[in-house]
């Protein structure tokens, strides 16, 4: 396959992301190409380690390939995205519980899909490029591919606030969020590949790693719980708008762009979720639930149209002037019964 190259060097499975011109934005073929080479070399005593990596310097992964899902949608065909998502998911459980390390390296974009390759693993590597983002809500879904347990666990109400913002990390703020392990200087990664892939010791991470530069939300802490610890998306609004500071005024004009029912089910389930009890079973069921609905009844096709079809960045967004009814959301993310997600097989 020409847009992803899966091999063995040393005792490393290797998978490489070969899409730089279209920032390696996964397709459904790259996302069953990568299961199936975590379930050949689970068992197989050759493979010690997965190093997962992409070619091009400005992005590992920019996201979902959502070409053919918008085009299935507007047919009325559900069903292919419903199968798309559930297959993706199964990839991102699959890599959050990995018996074996599986090392990224995530230079540039790292967004969406890209999050949900690379973020589970357990030695996330950024460098001074990374940037790393979950802007799902501008496109009419919410952050998924189990990134609403990774905003979950963020410290204070961060995950509120990245997950309506769809905001940026940079290296610094990436680590300091959960999003990843180590910044180590992208100069050194090719040698650093290269001695995992002969030795398989992941401890040369920790001996090549360095300490980047403070990221501006750190700063942004106190603003952040103050503003986005409400119940709702109309609270977070309404406490921005009492108060005239640039981040306030930031943080309305990000929340202006992106869809309300995404917003306010993206609030809802991190609330849902937050707790000792949290699993990436239980964050993949919840964003199931709003994705396997997206189409028919949330923003997703309205938010494509505007943002890669028509460019027009005008989506004719529902509930854009009123508060999203508590009912929308429950109905977004209520059970889905015999269609719920299943992570232990293919999905029917």
């Amino acid at each position: 396959m020409s847009d992803i190259s899966i091999r063995t060097v040393g005792v490393a499975g290797r998978i490489t992301l070969t899409r730089p011109k279209a920032l390696n934005a996964m397709t459904y073929d790259m996302c069953l190409a990568i299961e199936d080479a975590l379930d050949r070399w689970r068992d197989d005593d050759a493979v010690q380690l997965v190093i997962i990596d992409a070619e091009g310097d400005r992005a590992f992964c920019s996201g979902g390939d959502i070409a053919d899902l918008y085009a299935s949608g507007r047919k009325g065909d559900f069903a292919y995205g419903q199968k798309f998502w559930a297959d993706e998911y199964r990839l991102n459980a699959k890599i959050f519980t990995y018996p074996k390390p599986v090392v990224s390296f995530l230079q540039g974009f790292v967004m969406g899909g890209g999050v949900g390759i690379g973020c589970h693993g357990s030695h996330r590597i950024v460098g001074e490029s990374s940037q790393i983002a979950m802007p799902e809500v501008g496109i009419g879904l919410i952050p998924d591919v189990g990134g609403t347990l990774m905003l979950a666990l963020a410290p204070g109400r961060m995950g509120e606030y990245l997950g309506t913002t769809a905001s940026r990390m940079g290296p610094s703020d990436a680590i300091f969020a959960g999003f990843a392990d180590t910044y180590i200087p992208q100069l050194k990664w090719p040698n650093l590949i290269e001695q995992l892939e002969t030795t398989g010791y992941t401890e040369r991470l920790d001996t090549a790693a360095e300490t980047p530069d403070t990221g501006p939300l750190q700063a942004q802490m106190d603003d952040i719980n103050r503003h986005f610890g409400g119940e709702g998306l109309g609270d977070i609004k309404r406490s921005l708008e009492a108060e005239d500071s640039d981040f306030a005024r930031a943080a309305l004009k990000s929340l202006g762009r992106n869809s309300p029912l995404s917003m306010a089910c993206t609030i809802e389930a991190l609330h849902r979720l937050r707790g000792p009890s949290l699993t990436i079973e239980k964050a993949l069921d919840l964003e199931y639930r709003f994705t396997s609905r997206a189409m028919e009844h949330g923003d997703f096709l309205e938010g494509i149209r505007a943002a890669i079809i028509d460019k027009d960045r005008s989506p004719n967004w529902q509930y854009a002037d009123t508060d999203v009814p508590p009912s929308a959301v429950s109905k977004m993310l209520r059970p889905l019964g015999d269609m719920a997600l299943k992570l232990g097989g293919k999905q029917t």
